[in-house]
């Protein structure tokens, strides 16, 4: 098997989000599979951006298997190996039914690959992205991500599983999941695992972030972003966590820019660049001293939960890359049993924060914030992570 679509230049690659997909991933995703569907040998198995095929080489594992996808080369050299599967070449995001992709409606289907994921919106590789892609894609599941849309096309074709990986963002971040409404009122999660993006030799360069091989049933109570909070997530040979379990700085401070809720008697004492995830705030800025539409203008009250925000951005690398889409995490009231220690620590070492405050010492504040990293992990992750610290 080729060890990735080398037809295709880096450009290319980013925009049709093309990553070849290890075989010990195939096979997890098939291990997800065979453990909730006892006859999986009387189902269609379809991988609608199959590139070169390798979620449809197991031989015997289905009645039938069908591949598609935009990328002929791809198409033609799966052709060449597999020669008893149905492959066409299309492009699996316009005018979506069963039948362009020559299945019958009564067939028993399960959505099965590694789709392309890319935000047209996002920074990363932003120059490169070529936003036309999205308009070559049917209205009712067009998304800003390729991803969600083939989320959504696995609803029109009326799949009866899905099982296929994408970023564990698409859940967890509200707005996301917002986004995949039509999807999620008719498809549960039931099982699947987090592996990290770093599992891929193509993204190993990068900041690694979680991605999910999902297990979707179809249901026709759904799931909601509540179920999804409460959802306990298997992370490959790490154990689990519950976005439940975590607090967030979300609930305590204004994430995004807020000039226009100012009023005339509110007296910004400092500037923060816009939050979003924690991976976001490892390749971003905290404190600023300029007015851009990325400004959080922060009022006296809220400056030590700020504060916190720059300490955290010290110490986000030890964090697992698992949680690296999830908002800032906390601990609120142990938090305020020491935020005197973050507050000297994020004045001593930030140098905007240097010029406008003078701001006490405190002794051991570096062991205090160790401390409570510690404890902030160990408690809802075990003692693995808080190791981290040590």
């Amino acid at each position: 098997m080729d060890n990735n679509q080398k037809h295709l230049n880096h450009i290319d690659r980013v925009n049709l989000g093309s990553y070849y997909t290890p075989e010990i991933i195939v096979d997890l995703a098939y291990s997800i599979l065979n453990k909730n569907i006892s006859d999986i040998k009387n189902w269609t198995i379809l991988d609608s951006s199959c590139g070169y095929g390798s979620f449809l080489a197991k031989k015997g594992v289905a009645k039938r298997l069908v591949g598609a996808d935009i990328d002929k080369t791809a198409i033609l050299e799966a052709q060449k190996k597999n020669k008893d599967i149905t492959f066409i070449c299309q492009n699996s995001l316009a005018n979506v039914c069963r039948e362009n992709l020559s299945i019958k409606t009564e067939e028993k289907l399960i959505a099965i690959g590694n789709p392309p994921y890319n935000d047209t919106t996002s920074i990363i590789r932003n120059s490169i992205k070529d936003v036309s892609v999205q308009n070559k894609i049917d209205s009712d599941i067009k998304t800003r991500d390729l991803g969600m849309s083939f989320l959504l096309s696995y609803n029109k074709l009326q799949a009866d599983y899905v099982c296929v990986l994408h970023p564990l963002s698409y859940l967890i971040k509200k707005a996301n999941f917002s986004l995949l409404s039509k999807f999620a009122k008719n498809y549960k999660l039931i099982d699947g695992i987090i592996i990290s993006s770093h599992e891929f030799s193509d993204t190993s360069r990068g900041m690694a972030f979680p991605i999910l091989i999902a297990l979707y049933k179809e249901d026709s109570d759904g799931m909601t972003y509540d179920y999804i909070q409460k959802y306990q997530f298997k992370v490959k040979d790490d154990g689990s966590f519950c976005l439940r379990d975590f607090d967030t700085i979300a609930n305590y401070v204004q994430k995004y820019p807020n000039k226009k809720y100012l009023n005339g008697n509110d007296k910004p004492v400092a500037k923060f660049w816009t939050l979003r995830d924690i991976n976001a705030l490892k390749r971003n800025r905290t404190f600023i001293d300029s007015d851009t539409y990325n400004t959080v203008y922060i009022l006296m009250e809220k400056l030590p939960y700020y504060c916190y925000i720059d300490v955290f951005k010290q110490y986000a690398d030890k964090m697992p890359y698992f949680i690296g889409n999830c908002d800032i995490i906390i601990d609120n009231k142990k938090f305020n049993d020491i935020k005197e220690c973050f507050i000297a620590q994020s004045v001593h070492t930030n140098p905007i924060l240097k010029n406008k405050f003078k701001f006490r010492e405190i002794p051991n504040a570096k062991l205090k914030i160790d401390n409570y990293f510690k404890e902030l992990l160990g408690n809802k992750l075990g003692e693995k992570y808080a190791k981290n610290f040590n």
